[in-house]
């Protein structure tokens, strides 16, 4: 599978985090301009998930730039784990978002009070349905071409942000004929979706910062591009990494030992230029071992 360059993994970096930056400050204005007027526990919910979004969005900006940065003195191995990191302190501030979230639902439904001004919970709901939309098809873009696991977490919360202002919707428009319990309970579940959803960033930030091995298909394409040389015996000991959109290779290389130093040394060579040709400013370190 295909890397992005990059040039293009900048470009995609660069695009998805200011146009989520963009849209969170604009959910946000009328989020809470909606909630003020309505009262709605659930359009509260939403509001404080476009917060916990607007402050993911922030943390991407920064951390994905730093990701950015080319290896230097101090940081041999590159910038590239500032990502995962990030995606851990996002997790972190999105659980805590949700205990607060929980709390004000389980209030709301024990002393229900009747929200006010439905009409703009439901509009302001529409419109972040419309802008929700049109980020995630411009995250999609990123996603595809870059693999960015912190674009895909930004992803993540904005799809949530979808199902979340479907639910004020559907609490609103109860409250409105008398179920005024349903706002509660709708906090709650939104409550309950935002949790789950940051156990899920947290642990994946967590195996990236453990330095989980690739796709099992990026270790195979990795494996078969090595064997296209027919002067290879084998290969053994292949291990991978991921760093950011940097991927690191390393691995043994099974040769013929009656082979010339000079053989051996341009064989290993080939292996390394083809991986590096498929996975645009990757890492590869082989060993040659005679056979």
């Amino acid at each position: 599978m295909a890397r992005a360059t990059p040039e293009q993994y900048q470009y995609w970096i660069k695009l998805a985090t200011r146009a989520s930056i963009a849209t969170a400050v604009l959910l946000i204005v009328t989020k809470l301009a909606a909630w003020l007027l309505s009262g709605s526990a659930s359009l509260l919910g939403s509001l404080t998930d476009s917060l916990m979004d607007a402050a993911a969005s922030l943390i991407n900006f920064y951390a994905l730039r730093v990701a950015l940065m080319p290896a230097d003195e101090h940081h041999r191995w590159g910038h590239g784990k500032a990502e995962p990191l990030a995606t851990l302190v996002q997790a972190g501030f999105i659980l805590g978002s949700a205990l607060l979230l929980l709390f004000a639902g389980i209030d709301r439904t024990i002393t229900p009070i009747p929200p006010s001004a439905t009409g703009w919970g439901v509009g302001v709901s529409v419109f972040a349905i419309a802008a929700t939309l049109a980020l995630l098809a411009v995250q999609k873009r990123a996603v595809a071409a870059t693999g960015s696991t912190a674009i895909a977490a930004d992803a993540l919360h904005y799809r949530s942000d979808l199902l979340m202002n479907v639910a004020v919707i559907v609490a609103l428009v109860m409250s409105a004929y008398g179920f005024w319990w349903v706002d509660g309970v709708a906090a709650i579940g939104i409550a309950f979706y935002i949790a789950h959803g940051a156990w899920q960033l947290g642990n994946e930030a967590v195996q990236l910062l453990l330095d989980r091995e690739a796709e099992p298909e990026v270790q195979q394409q990795v494996r078969e591009l090595a064997l296209a040389d027919a002067r290879l015996q084998g290969v053994h000991d292949l291990r991978t990494r991921l760093s950011g959109n940097m991927l690191f290779v390393q691995m043994h290389l099974d040769i013929d030992g009656q082979l010339t130093l000079h053989d051996a040394h341009a064989i290993g060579d080939g292996v390394e230029q083809r991986i590096k040709e498929a996975f645009p400013g990757s890492d590869v370190i082989v060993h040659q071992d005679p056979v």
